[in-house]
């Protein structure tokens, strides 16, 4: 029984058989508020290659009333496992479904969500990767694209927003209705409709005699706090720079942008109608980073209107293609952009994006980029740091391979070649092929066909004079984890070499080469001869994708001026390259908390900043050693406390601080100041204690004991919207009692009440580090319930429950006993499986950096 799944033979089958031509699909939505089921109407055309075969289309619903196909109606009863079994078709068809569906509360398919603050009901879609098929019956695959006409029924007074324009609606009773004009040819995953009294702000693109109506649209509750001049600014920055390196002018009618509730994924490219997660809507101060990242996502999903909407992928192997592709987009568009406001954005790329990168291609589950998939629940998992961070990087250095102007010249053709069709990978290499003159295929099996990353690391030895006697970049191939697919390869790197002096307590780079690697050693007779500098950086500009290793020296002047480089660049890679070391169990914890306290004082770069913060943290709860972990923490926390108190009054850096004060705080005398400052008998200057500081400041009191249900109450009181409501079911799920622990457990695991959001919200304050005792007996509790959820929920309910809940606070052999204990008997279904593994490798990884902080503490005792 294929229940929800699709397999690649299936689609392949289906789309040697089908023609899609067009779907009209009409909605009724006048239920809305009451919730529960609506109708959903479609009709969709076809033809078929073989008359007198047989195929399906797909539909996940609690019921379906009609099923007419070419004027027969069709047994109900050939509506089964979330399929229409469509028997004895014409060469042209015509199919007409009249379902119930349902509204949902996970975020996928029609999610419905009611806002506290108005009592208003809003809706929208997600649909990618299979769930269209939640809201009208649909050939659920990327290759059949149609056009797409919606009806929609809804009640009077709503926004109802589609891919194509939205019309005046008609209709004078409690509902109107929207006729929207039908779509180009497009896949289903990205249709849309958002629908509800939000309110909109509306511009224009204009270049030339072109025109594209814009729209950024939210609730009413979050109004005040919309900053839709500066969504605008970035969104024509975007046009301006793609369109310019595309040359292929957009090619939806308008671009609308939608910040919606209860939002799973970042944002999502519907066509015309991109969604985006309403945290992007900022109701409290937060950091440059923020905005950076703000402006990266908005860029991303209008990358994919070209990538992705125009031009899609055949099947989902190719998903990295999509999603790699809107990511280098992203940041090659901040960086290059006039008037970009972040054009040190590799520099973020390099600290954030790399580093989910290199963390994924660690784990047993670690793929190649184009990875193989089987079936939709290959691919749910597969949203990862290898199909965007890894394919990212990778793309950055095949623009150093082949040239930027080579590369965008590809992708011209490409467009051209392929608008409002399906690709696979050999149609973009063939592009670039002939753009570039470059010979590719060797390149793409180096790189898009084996899983794993590189160490680079270099050999120097000098003469009697401090000269540069011989250098060499020394590759390395590092086993595959155990239970990952392939094996361990050498690839070919092209990269450039910093050469580094300190001046005046700075580092400057004096010299620069670039060269290709390839093999276990290269030479590089270019630095022969020359003083040795103070730091020379392997991978300097970050072109490739690999591990950089310094060598002993150059270490030892990091370690002490890791602040001092001028740029911000080498500095995030050196962080990159201090942490990865850390997660390997090559420097230790402790030492790592010693280069953030030395180095974090100099780093100006706030988005660095705030990753080493979280990366510290981590590193304290899971990777140092058990013994010396509470004085590890105390020494960041007094480090926080004085950061704060010394950082420049209303910026940056001091809420930046602030906030990890409030995930570090211990002493009695921290815990006085963050409830000082909560309740106003403490100020710092420039330190603006608004809401979600506020909320940040009490979860820490109620994990540790400090605060009680009355002061979750109160706050709520102050702040009763759907973001105070998940904060404060986040506290009462952190309150360090087991009744507590219970309450949060069973709201999770034995009821599937909770909706996406307050759902992540409680896993999110069960689980703390210093509460391990209070979490010990749920390890058993949660191997015996979650093949049971797989089984019975969502996709991302499932997978936020699998991931969320994992005992991976308690590093120790037990907790990998227990995971193989499942593994070995319960029989998972892969996509289960994988998630299992993967979080099992994090325990497996702390134990071995706890062992090397230990090792670490005993040498310098002297042991």
């Amino acid at each position: 029984m294929p229940g929800t799944n699709l397999t690649r033979e299936e689609a392949r089958t289906r789309a040697e058989l089908l023609h899609v031509d067009a779907y009209d699909i009409e909605l009724d939505l006048s239920s809305a508020r009451e919730g529960g089921t609506f109708r959903s109407t479609t009709v969709v055309r076809f033809t078929a290659t073989t008359p007198g075969a047989g195929s399906f289309i797909d539909l996940v619903a609690p019921g379906v009333t009609e099923i007419v196909l070419n004027g027969q109606a069709l047994p109900l009863e050939n509506f089964a496992d979330s399929r229409i079994s469509l028997p004895a078709l014409e060469a042209e068809n015509e199919l007409r479904v009249v379902a119930n569906c349902a509204y949902t509360n996970t975020g996928e398919g029609l999610h419905r969500f009611v806002d506290p603050v108005d009592g208003e009901t809003y809706l929208y879609t997600q649909f990618e990767v299979p769930d269209a098929r939640r809201v009208f019956a649909s050939f659920e695959q990327p290759d059949l694209k149609a056009a797409f006409k919606f009806t929609v029924t809804a009640p009077k007074g709503w926004v109802v927003v589609s891919n194509s324009p939205t019309p005046t609606p008609v209709g004078e009773g409690a509902t109107q209705v929207w006729h929207f004009e039908p779509t180009g040819r497009i896949s289903s995953y990205i249709t849309a409709l958002i629908a509800g009294p939000y309110v909109g702000v509306f511009d224009a693109y204009e270049n030339g005699g072109q025109h594209v109506p814009l729209g950024v649209y939210c609730r009413p509750s979050l109004r005040e706090f919309l900053d839709a001049d500066k969504v605008f600014a970035v969104t024509k920055q975007g046009f301006d720079y793609f369109q310019e390196k595309f040359d292929f002018a957009y090619p939806f009618p308008k671009y609308d942008q939608l910040f919606v509730p209860e939002f799973n994924a970042g944002a999502m490219e519907n066509a015309g109608a991109v969604t985006l997660r309403d945290q992007y809507v900022f109701r409290s101060k937060v950091t440059d980073a923020a905005y950076e990242a703000r402006a990266a996502t908005i860029l991303h999903e209008l990358a994919h209107m070209w990538f992705g909407d125009l031009v899609t992928m055949e099947w989902w192997n190719d998903l990295w293609l999509n999603e790699s592709f809107a990511t280098f987009a992203e940041a090659v568009c901040q960086a290059e952009a006039p008037g970009s406001k972040w054009p040190n954005s590799w520099t973020t790329f390099a600290n954030q994006m790399k580093t989910w990168a290199y963390r994924q291609d660690q784990l047993p589950s670690t793929h190649p980029i184009m990875a193989e998939i089987n079936d939709l629940e290959d691919v749910q998992v597969n949203f990862d740091g290898i199909t965007y961070a890894k394919g990212a990087s990778v793309l950055k250095q095949l623009v150093a391979y082949v040239g930027q102007d080579a590369f965008f010249k590809g992708v011209q053709a490409y467009f051209k070649a392929h608008a409002w069709g399906n690709t696979r990978l050999t149609d973009l290499l063939g592009a670039l092929e002939d753009a570039s003159g470059r010979d590719l295929k060797t390149w793409s099996k180096a790189w898009l066909e084996t899983a794993g990353i590189n160490v680079l690391r270099p050999e120097i030895t000098l003469n009697t004079d401090g000269q540069i006697e011989s250098f060499a970049v020394i590759q390395e191939a590092p086993a595959l984890p155990a239970g990952a697919k392939g094996e361990a390869v050498l690839r070919p790197h092209r990269i450039a070499i910093g050469a580094y002096e300190l001046k005046d307590g700075s580092l400057v780079r004096v010299d620069r080469i670039e060269l290709d690697v390839d093999g276990p050693r290269t030479e590089v007779p270019q630095l022969v001869g020359a003083h040795r500098p103070a730091v020379l950086l392997l991978n300097d500009d970050d072109l490739s994708y690999a591990k950089i290793r310094l060598d002993e020296d150059s270490l030892a002047v990091v370690t002490e001026h890791l602040g001092g480089f001028t740029d911000s660049l080498p500095r995030a890679l050196c962080w990159a390259s201090a942490w990865d070391m850390t997660r390997d169990g090559e420097l230790a914890t402790r030492d790592y908390l010693s280069l953030a306290l030395s180095g974090l004082v100099r780093e100006s770069d706030i988005g660095v900043v705030q990753s080493v913060q979280r990366q510290v943290q981590l590193a304290l709860n899971a990777y140092a050693d058990p013994a010396w972990r509470e004085q590890g923490l105390a020494r960041w926390a007094e480090a926080a406390e004085q950061q704060l108190r010394t950082a420049a009054p209303g910026s940056d850096h001091q809420l930046a601080w602030a906030r990890t004060l409030a995930a570090v705080a211990r002493t009695d005398g921290q815990l006085s100041l963050l409830a000082g400052l909560l309740d106003g008998t403490q100020t710092l200057d420039g330190l603006a204690v608004d809401t979600e500081l506020r909320w940040t400041l009490l979860g820490r009191l109620v994990a540790a004991g400090r605060a009680d249900d009355k002061a979750i109450d109160a706050e709520l009181v102050r702040d009763n919207t759907a973001a105070g409501q998940e904060h404060a079911a986040s506290c009462r799920a952190s309150r360090p009692t087991a009744p507590a622990k219970a309450e949060a457990w069973a709201s999770v695991v034995e009821s599937d009440k909770l909706t996406n959001y307050v759902q992540d919200a409680v896993i999110g304050g069960f689980q703390q580090a210093d509460q391990r005792e209070l979490l010990a007996p749920y390890s058993a509790k949660y191997f015996a319930a979650i093949k049971g959820i797989w089984e019975t929920r969502s996709h991302e309910i499932s997978q936020q429950i699998i991931t969320g809940l994992y005992p991976s606070l308690l590093v120790e052999q037990a907790t990998l006993d227990a995971t193989d204990a499942w593994l070995a008997s319960a029989s998972p279904a892969p996509a289960l499986r994988r998630m299992v593994v993967e979080a099992r490798a994090g325990i497996e990884r702390a134990l071995k950096a706890q062992a090397a902080d230990h090792a670490a503490g005993a040498r310098a005792l002297g042991h």
